[in-house]
């Protein structure tokens, strides 16, 4: 092929990506990539090195579609960090669902010490997620404990819908799962501020001056202690 119009990196590892979204890892032969890309097999070594090393950069190929969806996604969601960890993990489950063999190459296949920087992104996505949790005081647990947990459920829930049959996957297996989880490490919005000590000693002045004397529903004092204690809010009051 003329030098001049060899397919860059980038175009051979779309073609690849295509390879696999259409025919899964075995579609994903360095002799089947190089054929679809129109040059050699020792041009791919060239730019590779190997089958390995073409994996690893598809590997971070997929890791940077999913980066790309996810940030656009959660740019939508409202200032609340807890929605945004469910919004988040339906993302990166919907991912793993509509891309099984990515999926699988991205999380399936990792070694420890090995993960492209799209993935360290990736992870530091979730980590800012918790952190605005913890932030917001709504976090039970320290943020790394909880960034393991969340990371560990939603592989587990994916891996284990991408192993059903289209027609036997129930996605709400993993929507239980998402609630159970975040319900777990995270606790409910805080109250807001009730009202302030003069406006709840006036609420009480108001309902003791409406309470009809000598009734059920009247207080057990009598009225000169009626009097002292209405005295009383009125100054917390005033």
């Amino acid at each position: 092929m003329d030098e001049g119009r060899r397919p860059a990196r980038r175009q051979v590892l779309q073609v690849a990506a295509q390879l696999l979204e259409e025919g899964g890892s075995q579609a994903l032969s360095t002799r089947a990539v190089a054929a679809a890309a129109g040059i050699t097999a020792p041009a791919l070594y060239r730019m590779f090195d190997d089958k390995d090393g073409l994996l690893a950069e598809l590997a971070a190929y997929g890791f940077e579609m999913y980066l790309a969806e996810k940030r656009e996604a959660l740019a939508l969601t409202p200032d609340d960090p807890v929605a945004d960890l469910y919004r988040g993990w339906d993302l990166h489950v919907d991912f793993g669902v509509q891309h099984p063999a990515f999926y699988m190459l991205m999380y399936g296949t990792v070694q420890p010490g090995r993960r492209p920087p799209a993935a360290d992104e990736a992870h530091a996505l979730l980590v800012k997620l918790l952190r605005r949790t913890a932030e917001a005081g709504r976090l039970r647990i320290p943020v790394a404990q909880a960034t393991r947990i969340i990371h560990a459920a939603t592989t587990g829930a994916t891996l284990a819908l991408i192993g059903e049959a289209p027609p036997e996957r129930d996605l709400t297996t993993s929507a239980r799962l998402r609630d159970t989880v975040i319900a777990s490490l995270t606790t409910n919005p805080p109250t807001p501020p009730g009202p302030d000590l003069a406006s709840r000693a006036l609420a009480l002045d108001a309902a003791l001056e409406t309470t009809p004397p000598a009734t059920d529903t009247a207080l057990p004092l009598r009225d000169t202690e009626t009097a002292l204690l209405r005295e009383w809010l009125q100054q917390l009051a005033s």
